[in-house]
């Protein structure tokens, strides 16, 4: 199997320019293929699929015609990003996750944002993720967004632009850290040759993380990972980051708030927690605070949480930030508290609340993307030039009856990679999902999750509508 006949297309490809001409970041690994004997990469792709399975890397699907559980569908082509490209990104991410944690705490306090009308008030009360629970609430180190995903695409022209942030129990590094396991055995020797920078540390820094938000004067802190159980769609992440770490895996049943303290219930009685990674959405984490029928949380826990005496990672109230309707004040954001310009532009967005933007949306419906503001993973969204008649006008109704649960947005032509198809390389749309840590400092995960919409022509990436992924390759600058 060779690149020789592979079309980039008129998109912008990571591997190829517009002539068919490698990048040079990857000429060393498109050699390396092309120097494989017939079946060499196919059978490193079913290598690659078996160990997959015997790692227990799959996700929980829950259509009656499908098993629990499937394998993560994965192409061994990696995606490579050169070292400047990547340098600009971890600036832009960072400079992004200050500021709104900045927002955050804002918002949760003297919301000087909002008096001074950068983002209107009724933007905030709306928005389904802000909790005035949370009003006056001081998290340990004054952070709120621990742990982030933010998503970045590639345009026509190489540049960078962020799709989506993603604040709440953003998912999907336990597949980073296994995509990289399973490569550094596909491609051994092409691995050794390339200044590939590393990830294996992401498991480390995010035990540090939880440290170092536990309640002062805590010689030896102890932390857990707080599961909805067997049934979440990311339960296997939630038990691999829990192995990683050595950490405990618990659900809110393990859990109880007792002398005004957090405690596991083991078979050696109670033992006190000081940090909590959560993995369970704002509403269901205290039925006392929030939702009185929820099960999957631990009551009183909230009120430990305001007395300082137990830390959550993330920060109850931090959805704001990743409202999609927030999205589109970032640059705003950034430019109020920071004075800076946004290193890292968003993709042009119409905000379906703003009558004229709404005026627009509705006119042109087939060449856009509607999305809802609150749902994720591909779901509550129109893709435009691929819908019917009929869904457009069920769409323009829901517009119509809600505008503040809707944006819209171009139709991005995403940057497309090879893949692997039956036995030939075919390009496919891809985007990516670096994960962020706030901790003492902030960490950017050099690369992260490539996602890879397997459909051909597809745009939607997400593994709940038939994505996949690759393992991502970010390459040290030539001067390191």
């Amino acid at each position: 199997m060779k690149f020789d006949g592979y079309n980039p297309g008129n998109f912008y490809d990571e591997f190829f320019d517009s002539s068919g001409e490698p990048h040079p970041w990857a000429k060393l690994l498109i050699e390396r293929i092309n120097s494989l004997p017939p079946k060499g990469l196919s059978n490193r792709q079913k290598t690659a699929e078996s160990a997959l399975m015997q790692l227990g890397i799959t996700f929980n699907v829950y259509k009656e015609s499908e098993g629990v559980e499937k394998i993560f569908p994965f192409d061994i082509i990696p995606r490579i990003i050169d070292g400047e490209t990547w340098d600009i990104a971890e600036k832009g991410l960072k400079q992004r996750i200050y500021a709104l944690n900045q927002f955050v705490d804002d918002i949760y306090h003297d919301q000087k944002i909002l008096k001074d009308k950068i983002v209107p008030r009724e933007i905030i009360e709306s928005c389904a993720s802000f909790l005035p629970q949370c009003m006056g609430l001081n998290p340990p180190r004054g952070i709120w967004c621990h742990i982030s995903g933010i998503d970045l695409i590639t345009d026509d022209n190489g540049q960078l632009m962020v799709l989506e942030d993603n604040l709440r129990c953003p998912s999907g590094v336990s597949y980073v850290l296994g995509n990289r396991q399973i490569l550094k055995q596909t491609f051994p020797k092409v691995f050794e040759a390339m200044p590939i920078r590393p990830i294996e540390d992401y498991t480390s820094r995010l035990l540090d993380l939880l440290y170092y938000l536990s309640p002062d004067a805590i010689a030896e802190p102890s932390s857990v990972i707080l599961t909805p159980g067997i049934y979440n769609s990311a339960y296997f992440e939630h038990s691999y980051l829990a192995q990683r770490m050595g950490e405990e895996l618990v659900e809110g049943r393990d859990l109880v708030v007792h002398e005004g303290c957090v405690h596991m219930q083991t078979t050696r009685g109670l033992i006190k927690v000081d940090t909590i990674y959560r993995r369970v959405d704002d509403e269901f984490l205290d039925p006392k605070a929030f939702r009185p029928d929820s099960a999957l949380g631990v009551p009183g826990l909230m009120e430990v949480y305001k007395a300082g005496r137990v830390a959550l990672v993330n920060a109850p109230g931090v959805g704001i930030a990743d409202d999609k309707l927030i999205y589109t004040y970032v640059p705003e954001i950034i430019k109020y508290y920071l004075g800076e310009e946004a290193l890292l532009p968003n993709v042009p967005t119409y905000r379906c609340v703003d009558e004229k933007d709404r005026g627009y949306v509705l006119a042109n419906l087939d060449k856009l993307v509607v999305k809802a503001v609150g749902q994720s993973g591909g779901y509550g969204m129109l893709m435009g030039h691929q819908s019917s008649a009929r869904e457009r006008k069920s769409f323009a109704d829901k517009i119509n009856a809600n505008p503040r649960d809707y944006i819209a947005q171009p139709i991005i032509s995403l940057s497309r990679a090879p893949v692997i198809v039956k036995n030939r390389f075919e390009p496919r749309h891809v985007d990516l999902r670096p994960f962020i840590l706030y901790g003492k400092e902030i960490f950017v995960m050099p690369g992260g999750l490539t996602r890879v919409a397997l459909k051909k022509g597809s745009l939607v990436v997400n593994s709940s509508q038939g994505g996949g992924s690759k393992d991502t390759w970010v390459l040290y600058n030539q001067n390191h």
